[in-house]
């Protein structure tokens, strides 16, 4: 990896867009310094620590690089983004005119590029709404007028819309994947206080020999973790596929043989994000609307809220963990059965006049990578779960509450192995350009 990045700066155009990729980066921590005008956020980071379980404001602050917390302008982040990007993408299912576009190639992408951005602005404009009015009852505004209450709202939502914009520069003049990129150095941003939480915590507060042995166990562990996203996100079932070979003349043309690639994480994140979103929001409205009730719905919220899960004390709200990993592998099944179609796929194989060896053309081709599929997909959903229930765990067994734990270390993991992927692709292109040129 860092003779690749070492090779890279060694190549002009490359360097040029490395360095303005970590000048974005650079910006997007100085926007997460500035708070939003009308706010009171020495009074709502107060309130933000004394929560007895912030875990639903939590979540959004390890996306948000402790932006959240501050209550800067970048508050809201490309969370906005994210679920507008989803919103599209399950759209291409419901309505026909966008399977059409997002069939058509370059300019269909366009188009649904535009309205994710459209929809990113009317999303970030309905939580920034939400949020200020959460933030009026509870006193958090600089005075409680329209002036204050508007400037909240114009802050978080422009803040939400130039992050989407600092994304999409990185795409076209950075190394690529530019709003993934803006996710990962937030959540970057606070590992460094987390590892340190974690050893004033389990080392330097224990004697050298128990010390010693908590730092390896905490460095195993994290690197085991580290070790098996990675081998989630590089596995995957390779089909052949045969191509039928034509007689022309007296040569025979074509017989080609090639390969699907079925990664067996084929959701990627998205099932945590899903399952966590769905826990998450009765949380964060309960929050903003100052419930401090008790009765069934104070019980309710006990059970979805992660802080209560492996508590050895409160063993019987680890049932929200269960209901929590029948979703991760539900989402896992659905994420999949939106963005990968078999049928399709089968139908395509059989105009180039391919097969796969042993299974006929056609439906029983579909139906065979249909197996195959949900056979892979039941054992990614099964990793997945892994890595997102052992954060959980450690949790509630040991009190280690960290932010890289789960969904945060499968995005940074995912999004730096791809941006290698990407900067090693830059440098092949450029050596053939030059050796055509040559």
């Amino acid at each position: 990896m860092l003779k690749t990045i070492r090779n890279a700066f060694k190549i002009k155009d490359i360097r040029m867009k490395l360095l303005f990729t970590l000048a974005m980066m650079v910006v997007i921590r100085l926007g997460s310094a500035i708070p939003v005008p009308g706010m009171r956020a020495e009074v709502f980071r107060q309130w933000f620590d004394e929560l007895t379980s912030n875990d639903a404001f939590g979540f959004m602050d390890r996306f948000t690089g402790g932006s959240f917390e501050n209550m800067s302008i970048l508050a809201l982040n490309i969370t906005p983004y994210i679920t507008s990007s989803i919103i599209v993408q399950l759209l291409t299912i419901a309505i026909p005119k966008f399977e059409e576009w997002q069939r058509e190639g370059e300019d269909g992408r366009k188009r649904l590029a535009s309205i994710t951005r459209y929809l990113t602005v009317a999303l970030a404009l309905i939580e920034s709404v939400a949020m200020a009015i959460g933030f009026y009852r509870s006193n958090f505004l600089t005075a409680n007028n329209p002036l204050y209450f508007i400037e909240v709202v114009a802050g978080l939502t422009a803040g939400s819309a130039f992050l989407m914009w600092i994304g999409e520069r990185i795409t076209d003049k950075g190394v690529g994947n530019g709003i993934s990129i803006v996710l990962t150095i937030n959540i970057i941003s606070r590992m460094p206080q987390d590892i340190a939480s974690l050893f004033n915590q389990f080392v330097l507060s224990k004697t050298i020999a128990r010390g010693v042995l908590a730092a390896i166990i905490i460095i195993a562990i994290i690197i085991g973790m580290v070790v098996l996203v990675i081998l989630l996100n590089s596995a995957e079932r390779r089909i052949p596929v045969q191509y039928a070979g034509k007689l022309q003349g007296r040569r025979m043309v074509g017989g080609n043989r090639s390969e699907i690639p079925l990664k067996v994480n084929t959701a990627g994140v998205m099932p945590i994000i899903f399952a966590m979103s769905l826990f998450q929001t009765p949380l964060v409205i309960s929050q903003l609307a100052g419930y401090r009730g008790t009765g069934w719905w104070s019980e309710f919220l006990k059970y979805i809220n992660q802080s209560y899960w492996c508590d050895p004390k409160n063993l019987k709200y680890s049932i929200g963990l269960i209901v929590y990993v029948l979703l991760l592998i539900f989402f896992a099944y659905f994420y999949t059965s939106i963005t990968f179609n078999p049928l399709e796929i089968a139908e395509n194989i059989k105009k180039q006049g391919g097969f796969i060896p042993g299974i006929r053309p056609g439906k029983p081709t579909s139906d065979y990578l249909n197996s195959i599929l949900n056979y892979i997909i039941f054992i990614g959903a099964i990793g997945l779960t892994i890595i997102g229930v052992l954060p959980f765990f450690f949790n509630g067994v040991f009190g280690a509450n960290v932010s890289f734990g789960g969904t945060s270390l499968i995005i940074v993991v995912s999004v730096i192995l791809e941006t290698i992927k990407q900067v090693e692709s830059m440098m092949l292109v450029r050596n053939y350009k030059g050796f055509l040129e040559g």
